[in-house]
């Protein structure tokens, strides 16, 4: 079935298909190989929204626009489907790490026109409101922490007299944000994993929650899990494009989203790591 889909959206005959396994969301990954020689990554969204795959299609094309950060190709995608050109992994190496923290400043540096972007997406398999704003605290307020700590409440994650804690932070947002900031381009999901790194070392950026917002957040996202050579990584990046000071004071407020996020999808262990990020700022 994945391969007479692929066949038919590229118009090239398929060789043979691998599955990869799942993602968020039931999502399935695949890599097929075409009669060409040809090697292609597919995403199968038939469990998604039917804007599943058109938002990552947008997110990728929207980065790779930036010509900064490798981003592979959108070839093809529909309501089920995204095909993308196929990296093959490899590790990085301090001298990799260093370009790709150069190649980061220079993708957030591209901008972008509001904090948000026309397209509303997904961080995993939950949806991002991604309404255009001109203020980065209330977008961050309204949009990506507030949504969620509904939601973590809702199931449990998180007591509503913690939720109350995290709340007082967003009461406090604009003298907590530090130096004003334009609007980045940035990735919006950042963790290790949607970094790859090929065989030459090159880094490349997958599974984007692609918009405008502060570039600080992309960095924090890279802190919460430890991404290797990352003290590397940043010191790359602010020669590029310099980071304000007492950016990593404000590392635990940026990761007030993606642990909330956390907390929705994984449970009340996320949830607890969220309150005490918030406590930092109390």
């Amino acid at each position: 079935m994945i391969g007479e889909q692929v066949a038919h959206l590229l118009g090239k005959p398929v060789l043979g298909v691998a599955a990869l396994g799942t993602g968020a969301g039931d999502v399935g990954a695949y890599k097929v190989s075409l009669l060409s020689g040809e090697i292609v990554f597919v995403k199968s969204t038939t469990n998604s929204p039917p804007d599943f795959a058109h938002a990552e299609a947008a997110g990728l094309c929207w980065l790779r626009a930036a010509d900064a950060v490798a981003v592979p190709e959108v070839l093809a995608v529909d309501d089920t489907l995204l095909i993308t050109s196929w990296i093959t992994r490899g590790r990085p190496t301090a001298a990799s790490a260093e370009e790709f923290g150069r190649q980061l400043a220079t993708m957030h540096a591209r901008g972008a026109q509001f904090f948000g972007v026309p397209w509303n997406s997904y961080i995993g398999a939950l949806p991002l409101d991604n309404q255009e704003s001109d203020d980065w605290a209330q977008f961050y307020v309204e949009r990506r922490v507030l949504p969620y700590l509904r939601q973590a409440v809702d199931r449990g994650a998180i007591e509503l007299s913690d939720a109350v804690l995290i709340e007082r932070v967003c009461d406090r947002i604009d003298e907590l944000v530090g130096p004003p900031e334009l609007p980045a381009r940035i990735h919006g999901d950042l963790w290790s994993a949607n970094i790859h790194w090929d065989t030459r070392g090159r880094a490349w950026l997958i599974d984007p929650a692609a918009h405008g917002g502060h570039r600080e957040t992309d960095l924090a996202m890279m802190w919460l899990f430890e991404l290797e050579y990352l003290d590397i990584i940043e010191a790359a990046y602010d020669e590029v494009y310099p980071l304000a000071d007492g950016r990593h004071e404000r590392i635990g407020l940026h990761q007030l989203h993606p642990l909330l996020v956390h907390a929705v999808l994984f449970g009340a262990s996320y949830g607890a790591q969220a309150v005490a990020a918030a406590r930092h700022y109390l």
